[in-house]
């Protein structure tokens, strides 16, 4: 079976995103501390970056491709301009119905209306040999866990308190995570997990 990764930064105190959403902030308002890790010091983090990108299919919520609610504005594509960084195909969990976007570089963003479990199957059949990474929001991130879908939990646990927002693990008492592996530098803490079923 494909294995179902999942790379996210959470806080200290276990938020994902900070509170807000906006176009002005797209993780939320002080949000893009907890990416400092990735901006700053790349080649510190190289391997985690890398691993982030191997994964031969996406996941992801509606609230991670954009800031909009209710029925699509079709002049959106997302966050990361004309050439999004996933270079494979991902598929965006939503409620309203919308024609794929292709992008260049290899990306095609196919939204999907029925479901989680319905995603992962059209993800699965699109990564072949490779994983399938949740990529996120912190919502879509524990839909995931609470059904058991995810395999390994990747935390990347950044050096800041973010005092509120989105939080990741609320709510999921049941799940059982196993450490694998852990890796610090001054901005963060990668801890790898294994997902227990």
């Amino acid at each position: 079976m494909t294995p179902v990764t999942c790379d996210i930064t959470v806080s200290t105190d276990g938020y994902a995103a900070g509170p807000n959403q906006s176009l002005e902030n797209p993780l939320g308002e002080g949000g893009m501390r907890l990416h400092r890790w990735a901006l700053e010091q790349p080649a510190e983090n190289a391997a985690q970056m890398a691993a982030i990108l191997e994964a031969g299919a996406y996941i992801m919520g509606r609230n991670m491709f954009g800031p909009g609610r209710g029925e699509w504005d079709d002049e959106w594509t997302g966050w990361w301009g004309d050439e999004p960084p996933y270079h494979a195909p991902v598929f965006v969990l939503t409620h309203y119905p919308r024609a794929p976007l292709v992008m260049a570089g290899g990306t095609t963003f196919t939204f999907v209306t029925d479901g989680i479990e319905s995603a992962l199957e059209q993800a699965r059949a699109a990564a072949g040999e490779l994983s399938v990474a949740i990529a996120g929001g912190a919502s879509t991130v524990r839909q995931y866990l609470a059904a058991g879908l995810i395999d390994e939990l990747r935390l990347h646990i950044a050096q800041v308190v973010q005092g509120t927002g989105e939080p990741l693990l609320e709510g999921l008492d049941d799940v059982r995570l196993e450490q694998v592996s852990s890796v610090e530098n001054e901005l963060v803490t990668h801890v790898v997990y294994r997902v227990v079923h």
